[in-house]
């Protein structure tokens, strides 16, 4: 595998992050709280591997089966492989950022598209060479 390919489809490939894993991060745009997911590449798919939430409220109180460490709410969501990853974006709700190698980037910096003039960003693990 080559890599993190995020795009506006499968085809057309605007950004590639090097390795086989990486955070997705976001602020809810009600409450303020911090929002980050883990996954990693697996048989050419995306694995969810932990969330963590900063705090609760407005719909996005952890499940009963997160734990409190570190000042997050971490847990391990049941969810299938995907083969990619949407993400609708919007400047009224605040753009994400992707994490890897130790270091947060905002979305709109690794693509180049900020998200008032983006459509729906694909994140998927890039086809191999």
């Amino acid at each position: 595998m080559s890599g993190i390919c995020l795009g506006v489809s499968m085809c057309l490939i605007q950004a590639q992050i090097p390795g086989d894993g990486f955070t997705l991060a976001w602020t809810h745009s009600v409450e303020k709280i911090r929002w980050e997911e883990d996954y990693r590449i697996e048989r050419s798919q995306l694995v969810l591997v932990e969330a963590r939430i900063q705090g609760a409220g407005a719909g996005m109180e952890p499940p009963p089966d997160a734990q409190f460490r570190q000042g997050w709410w971490r847990y391990q969501p049941a969810l299938a492989p995907l083969a990619a990853v949407t993400l609708a974006r919007s400047r009224a709700a605040g753009d994400y950022e992707l994490c890897w190698d130790g270091d947060c980037r905002p979305l709109a910096a690794v693509v180049g598209d900020p998200p008032e003039n983006a459509a729906p960003l694909l994140v998927f693990p890039c086809p191999p060479r």
